[in-house]
């Protein structure tokens, strides 16, 4: 197994775990941290992906580290304009829950 592989691999667990919290919590909040850990593989396997073009001795290609750097942005970006949304969803209904009944375990 190379490093490569490896990356790949650990880009692909860390989407298949984000989508599963995705899926699976209906907390919003843990929905959000959910679909960071999806968009942090998605980074892994850019960065691996501009990584492996510069050590194959080729010219190191800027355009999937700029794309990798334009994404990390706008995942901030995203992150922080969806908990603003969430601190008004609390302060206008006194809880962090989408549903309109909040479920029996809690």
């Amino acid at each position: 197994m190379n490093v490569a592989t490896l990356f790949a691999l650990c880009a692909c667990a860390l989407v298949g775990i984000g989508l599963y919290g995705l899926i699976v919590q209906p907390h919003p909040l843990r929905k959000l941290v959910a679909f960071n850990i999806m968009g942090s593989g998605v980074f892994v396997l850019f960065g691996a992906l501009a990584k492996r073009g510069a050590a194959a001795g080729m010219a190191a290609d800027p355009v999937p580290q700029a794309l990798l750097i334009t994404a990390i942005v706008v995942a901030f970006a995203a992150t922080a304009v969806t908990v603003a949304v969430l601190l008004r969803l609390i302060e206008s209904t006194a809880t962090a829950s989408l549903a309109n009944e909040p479920p029996s375990g809690e």
